[in-house]
């Protein structure tokens, strides 16, 4: 498959998810070492090249993938990040070559847990990273051997790197990160209105993300500020 091929299944990248707006200081170390972790792709020495992260549904893996590769465009470094639960839907040969880009992103791998041949493939991929000396972060919602991976060379594979948890956002950590994602919108929202998104809404932050985005655009369509008479005109 040609690399614009590739590249053209890569996920779009939102302009707004990135490690200042992954709020919460429960993850605080996590981003910390994503950062060295990428921060190291030009050293030649014997460092880990995989970044496992796991977490629960909802819990901000996808955005640290977006915020990653965002992290490595910064730096001068190639960057590109694929879902797994979109790619199984194609031929293996996608991740072909795929191990020149300097940091790649797997999202999802449990999304091939029944699938032989997508672990061979990745499997495969990992040791094509190695060789060139890059970087390859992948994310799941378990532990690797919880995964029930029937190819254990893979599974080893997974555990061989840095290995993460990532803790779900307290209520706290929520109404930070929907201001903060607010103010990037040039929109103020005030903990009045943050606390009344997350106690009448899904407490979900990829639902709560989305409320505020139909939120923004129907406050510019309307000429409305986003008070909570205005949250139930547009949302309930």
């Amino acid at each position: 498959m040609k690399n614009t091929e590739q590249l053209a299944l890569a996920v779009q990248l939102p302009d707004d998810e990135t490690f200042a707006s992954f709020c919460g200081d429960s993850n605080a170390v996590v981003v910390e070492q994503l950062e060295q972790f990428i921060y190291t792709i030009a050293e030649q020495e014997n460092l880990p090249i995989g970044f496992y992260l796991f977490g629960q549904s909802g819990s901000g893996k996808s955005h640290l993938l977006h915020a990653s590769c965002a992290y490595a465009e910064q730096h001068g470094y190639s960057s590109l990040c694929l879902s797994l639960s979109e790619l199984t839907q194609l031929s293996v040969d996608v991740l072909e070559g795929l191990e020149h880009i300097d940091l790649i992103c797997l999202d999802d791998i449990q999304c091939i847990a029944n699938d032989s041949q997508w672990q061979q493939a990745v499997f495969d991929l990992y040791n094509r990273v190695i060789e060139q000396n890059k970087r390859l972060i992948i994310t799941a919602n378990l532990p690797a051997k919880e995964l029930g991976m029937s190819l254990p060379d893979l599974v080893s594979r997974l555990n061989w790197g840095y290995i993460e948890q990532i803790k779900p956002l307290d209520d706290d950590g929520k109404l930070a990160t929907l201001q903060y994602r607010a103010k990037q919108r040039g929109v103020y929202l005030s903990d009045e209105v943050a606390k009344y998104l997350l106690n009448h809404l899904s407490r979900q932050m990829k639902d709560l993300v989305s409320s505020l985005d139909a939120l923004d655009k129907a406050s510019i369509r309307e000429q409305r500020k986003i008070t909570i008479p205005f949250i139930k005109d547009v949302l309930l």
